[in-house]
């Protein structure tokens, strides 16, 4: 026998063998009783067997057919341990998963991607932490991390998304009343928007400027990246703005493009045990595909 012989025809003679009949049969398989006699007809073909003898009575089993029963049996709990192997992983992606990352990315950048996660994962369970701090992966403080350096940790796994342009913005109300600044060294006589605490993220920025940066040199000064975007926003006066979120709004203005730009590297982190996890990994690749549009 060279042919191969599709589970259907087997579900079909296996039904008959319960159910005694070819209607009772289809009834029980949500299939026709023509369907279902030409799998019967089709499986004996293949056999070269006859299965059952056709009497005024209904279908009779002929001892060929009570012989295939038991294995018949065993492919039926095969099949249905595969579907449940199958389903338990579509179910297995549930759980709660602790992500981390600045207050900005977490406002101003994620609950898009959220919202597309929550529709394709709806048994996820999501917990943000808003945080600049080096969550530690290895102590499970967080399972995911959106971190904009690049990880050193060889135990997680990382993706990197790419660079997320920062630089100077002001509202265009500002820039009206105020005027623009020309050069980097104008910026000293606006109203600058920064920094209340130094932190190795800022001290970064201001080494590229060409002039010293402290906090004095701040007229509102807050650690809060959101509330700087907010007093940005509000014409307050210039500070330093994510390209991306800056094209949300028409309002907000580059400055000094050609003398200050600089770049975020960009990464989302989990500790490599957690590839195990189906609810960490699908949340995981989410934010990675969801950030790569965003850096795009």
């Amino acid at each position: 026998m060279n042919e191969n012989i599709g589970w259907e025809l087997y579900r079909s003679f296996l039904s008959v063998m319960q159910e005694g009949s070819l209607s009772a049969a289809a009834r029980a398989l949500g299939s026709t009783q023509p369907t279902i006699g030409r799998h019967i007809s089709e499986l004996e073909r293949v056999l070269k067997m006859t299965l059952f003898v056709r009497t005024q009575g209904g279908l009779t089993p002929t001892e060929a057919a009570n012989a295939l029963l038991a294995p018949a049996s065993e492919m039926a709990s095969i099949a249905e341990a595969i579907e449940r192997v199958a389903s338990s992983q579509f179910d297995g992606i549930q759980g709660t998963v602790r992500v981390t990352t600045s207050d900005v990315i977490a406002i101003e950048v994620l609950p898009i991607i959220f919202a597309d996660i929550a529709e394709r994962l709806p048994q996820v369970e999501i917990e943000l932490v808003l945080s600049d701090k080096v969550q530690n992966l290895l102590n499970r403080e967080a399972d995911i991390a959106i971190r904009l350096f690049r990880p050193t940790q060889t135990q997680l796994v990382a993706r990197r998304i790419g660079n997320i342009e920062v630089g100077f913005f002001a509202h265009q109300n500002y820039l009206n009343k105020h005027g623009v600044p020309m050069t980097l060294e104008d910026l000293e006589k606006h109203r600058l928007i920064g920094f209340d605490r130094l932190t190795d993220y800022i001290r970064a920025v201001v080494k590229t400027l060409p002039f010293s940066v402290e906090k004095d040199s701040f007229c509102f000064r807050t650690d809060s990246n959101v509330a700087q975007l907010a007093l940005i926003r509000a014409g307050v006066g210039i500070g330093i703005c994510q390209q991306g979120l800056a094209k949300q709004d028409d309002n907000l203005v580059r400055l000094l493009a050609d003398d200050f730009c600089f770049e975020m590297d960009t990464w989302v982190t989990m500790h490599e045990d957690l590839r195990k996890s189906p609810a960490c990994k699908a949340v995981f690749d989410q934010l990675v595909t969801g950030l790569l549009g965003y850096v795009d």
